[in-house]
């Protein structure tokens, strides 16, 4: 690294943020392994000088104060430098999911103001902003307090972009780096691509308290084998990811009944978890506590629960109690009252760790609210999750507002259905939407990954929906698969593409969009309460 970039001297503790934190290793600790890739060990010195290069690279570009830097690259270790040398430059670095459209991706980096798009080591970028989209930059001294602009789920339409400022990372790198044992000595598996908030505890706070990152290659995030070997061959001790690679990790470990003896921590978060995965995972984590985190990229981590790995069967997986410092409230859909105790409704939540609203301001849309009663100073985040509290405090998350739909006049929610056929023992993963009908007003369509060497049949999946919900709730279109179902940029089924799958073959499929009707559901579903 060029002479006017050394690394800050501090005290041998780790400092709470992230780039004090990083500095911190990079002084006391320069040999030791920051990252993992494809076998090859990058330590914390080597780190500090690719970020040191990129960094003279951002240096030559003249930009204007609180300007920021848009990143589109694949997971590496030279991509990790790129945003390192942002964040030491303290300039904002918008970070999408490469896998977005070009389109898409050219109107985000222009939204944010970036005049410039990089990929590490020089490299051009495949896509330059949309000179024909207006910037929505932030104020420059606001700007300047900001690291990450991270984007919420998007496929066809435009993403929200999320600043995350430095003071709330670094918050939440305190938090998780103290919560998980995060330190020297640890290693810590990344599953997640850059873009997602789950690296702010994979990467950042690795990064911050000196332990060592195990990337995944993106291209190989979806073999199993390959995460089996990584876990056990780097002695791997905080596992972070989506329900997804906890199946393919099942999995892969079963054929060889196969254990992870070295994890302590074990945390899902990001979407619903297979009952047969949460079954397995104290038998394939038998050393590790299992949490479920439940957050989202507008204010990060919020609630936490620990899995008693003593219950068996587990019951449903609550999204448990606060974090420390976080605020929840549950208001009554109907009344906009304060659920006090025990009840339901929606979830508002205030935290530590975030952003302080979207870029575009006029897409706040209410999610960004004071205490709907006035009650207090802080500043709301409106989830659209519903939730029931229980006797004891703790949060269960019931569904989704926007989930809520009405076939042949009855009330519906897609989420509860995705519940349903996710408790089938031989379901993988499923999604579930609702698509405009002439007849019905809308149509339930579901599609469902079989797990492995299953044999499931669509008629037998029928059954256990007629079983477990009303009439109108059973899907009207069932696509059987045993491919993973498509994904939004971060990493959730798009259930905007769920009615062009192809399904498996029609002999096992039993026609699979084949219309349910009145004369198939009713025998199905009888003795079900509608």
């Amino acid at each position: 690294m060029s002479s006017q970039h050394s690394p800050a001297s501090n005290q041998h503790s780790p400092a709470p943020g992230l780039v004090a934190g990083f500095l911190t290793q990079v002084h006391d600790r320069p040999h030791a392994t920051a990252l993992v890739f494809n076998g090859a060990e990058t330590t914390y010195r080597e780190l500090y000088d690719l970020a040191g290069r990129e960094r003279d690279r951002l240096a030559r570009l003249a930009l204007a104060p609180g300007e920021p830097v848009g990143v589109l690259a694949d997971k590496s270790p030279a991509t990790v430098a790129l945003v390192l040398a942002a964040l030491l430059a303290r300039r904002p670095v918008m970070l999408p999911s490469p896998a977005l459209a070009d389109t898409l991706l050219a109107d985000l980096f222009a939204q944010a103001g970036c005049r410039h798009v990089l990929a590490p080591g020089g490299e051009a970028a495949r896509v330059v902003p949309n000179p024909d989209v207006a910037a929505q930059p932030l104020p420059p001294q606001e700007a300047a307090e900001v690291a990450f602009m991270l984007t919420t789920s998007g496929s066809t339409s435009l993403p929200k972009i999320v600043p995350l400022g430095r003071d709330e990372v670094d918050r939440f790198v305190a938090w998780a780096g103290a919560a998980f044992e995060i330190g020297p000595d640890r290693t810590v598996l990344n599953y997640a691509p850059l873009n997602f908030d789950l690296c702010l505890l994979d990467v950042w706070t690795t990064l911050a308290r000196g332990a060592r990152a195990v990337l995944v290659d993106p291209a190989l995030a979806a073999h199993g084998r390959h995460l089996r070997d990584l876990v056990d061959r780097h002695e791997v001790h905080v596992v972070q990811a989506v329900p997804m690679a906890f199946g393919l990790l099942q999995d892969a470990a079963a054929k060889t009944g196969f254990t992870f003896e070295t994890v302590e921590h074990v945390m899902f978060t990001g979407d619903a978890i297979a009952d047969r995965t949460l079954a397995a995972l104290p038998t394939l984590f038998p050393k590790a506590r299992i949490h479920n985190i439940y957050g989202c990229t507008e204010t990060n981590d919020s609630f936490i629960h620990e899995i008693d790995t003593s219950a068996a069967p587990f019951p449903p997986v609550p999204i448990g109690r606060p974090l420390p410092g976080v605020h929840a409230l549950v208001l009554d859909p109907v009344t906009g009252a304060v659920v006090e105790g025990a009840g339901s409704g929606e979830l508002y939540v205030s935290t530590p760790f975030q952003t302080r609203g979207y870029l575009d301001r006029t897409r706040h849309a209410d999610k960004f609210t004071g205490h709907p009663l006035g009650l207090d100073d802080r500043r709301w985040f409106r989830s659209g999750d519903l939730v029931r509290r229980d006797a004891e405090g703790t949060l269960h998350l019931t569904g989704r507002t926007d989930f809520q739909v009405k076939v042949r006049g009855v009330a519906v929610n897609t989420a509860e259905i995705e519940r349903v056929l996710q408790e089938h023992p031989e379901v993988q993963e499923v999604g579930v939407s609702a698509l405009p009908d002439p007849i019905a007003g809308k149509k339930l369509v579901a599609a469902v990954q079989r797990v492995p060497g299953s044999t499931l049949g669509v008629l037998a999946l029928r059954a256990h929906c007629a079983r477990h919900l009303p009439r109108n709730a059973v899907p009207t279109q069932l696509t059987l698969t045993d491919e993973p179902l498509p994904k939004t940029a971060t990493g959730k089924v798009d259930r905007k593409a769920l009615d062009r799958l192809t399904p498996i073959t029609p002999a096992n499929a039993v026609t699979p969009v084949t219309p349910v009707t009145e004369a198939v559901a009713a025998p199905l579903a009888e003795g079900i309460p509608s």
